[in-house]
């Protein structure tokens, strides 16, 4: 290749990066997942706003659901260290996975960048949140996805470089507990993360429906929020409890349902009289409010 056409190249490379960057971006609020035999544990159907659409996610890749693409069957089941039936049976778990979190509204936020799908609708690239929940690093915490693909960058949320780095913790956590992919061997796929690998798991059906659970039950940290706690606390006069004015934006982003987001505007509304004054931060209802509660002093 010549020196102009290489300019060239670089150019066009740089003018489509630089537009991709300045895309527009919309949030679909009250989403509702279609069934179609096509839905697997990354890509979906979904009616939002009165229209049929297909997202694909972002940063992560589920395994494939049948041998239709046995190339990239395989190169899943490497990432996984299993056989390729074996990757099947993980697609399988992360499409009923995903059947279960979207069983009630969601969010969608995408600019609409296309995932080359295969079906007569076209398919965009998309962000997906249940609740303060991201779906993508929901996948990997429970050992059900890859960390793979395109990523994305809109203005209300982390770095994409930032995004691979909290992904890649949570794919170690999962790989520390051996759920999902990594315990498979060990009759562990449908099991979810909890606080430690020496807690005892507890099944998706406990997970769907905690209502099951005693109302006075402390709730399970992960294991990052654990030892982001142990460290923050230290000069906590409660120790093992969160002082709300001085968590780090770090152990704040560890704590169930936060991240990055949440924790930069419990930082801004500081300082608190308590920390029962959570609940006037905007993202924090009664329900979020009590898992977070007993976390903090």
């Amino acid at each position: 290749m010549t020196f102009k056409r290489l300019l060239l190249l670089c150019i066009l490379l740089s003018l489509g990066a630089t537009a991709r960057a300045a895309q527009h971006w919309i949030t679909y609020e009250n989403c509702r997942l279609l069934p179609n035999p096509a839905n697997d544990g990354d890509s979906f159907h979904v009616r939002a706003h009165g229209k049929e659409y297909i997202f694909r996610l972002y940063f992560v890749d589920a395994p494939e659901t049948d041998a239709s693409f046995p190339e990239r069957v395989a190169e899943q089941a490497k990432y996984f260290h299993v056989t390729s039936p074996r990757a099947l049976q993980i697609g399988e778990a992360a499409e009923r996975y995903v059947q279960q979190k979207l069983d009630r509204p969601f969010a969608v936020e995408t600019c609409k960048e296309d995932a080359r799908g295969r079906s007569h609708l076209p398919r965009y690239f998309a962000l997906v949140e249940i609740g303060q929940e991201d779906l993508a690093e929901d996948l990997v915490s429970n050992g059900l996805a890859r960390v793979y693909g395109e990523k994305a960058h809109p203005p209300d949320r982390a770095t994409p470089a930032a995004e691979w780095r909290k992904l890649r913790r949570l794919e170690r956590n999962a790989k520390a507990q051996k759920v999902g992919a990594w315990g498979l061997d060990s009759g562990r796929l449908n099991v979810r993360a909890t606080a430690s690998p020496g807690v005892t798991s507890e099944s998706f059906e406990a997970f769907f429906h905690p209502q099951a659970r005693t109302a006075t039950a402390s709730p399970i940290a992960p294991a990052a929020a654990l030892a982001a706690i142990s460290s923050d606390a230290k000069s906590s006069p409660a120790r093992g409890k969160l002082d709300i004015n001085t968590a780090t934006s770090a152990t704040l982003d560890h704590l169930p349902g936060v991240g990055q987001v949440l924790a930069g505007r419990i930082i801004a509304a500081r300082p608190f009289q308590s920390a029962d004054e959570l609940q006037r931060v905007s993202g924090i209802g009664p329900k979020k409010y009590a898992k977070l509660r007993p976390y903090f002093q």
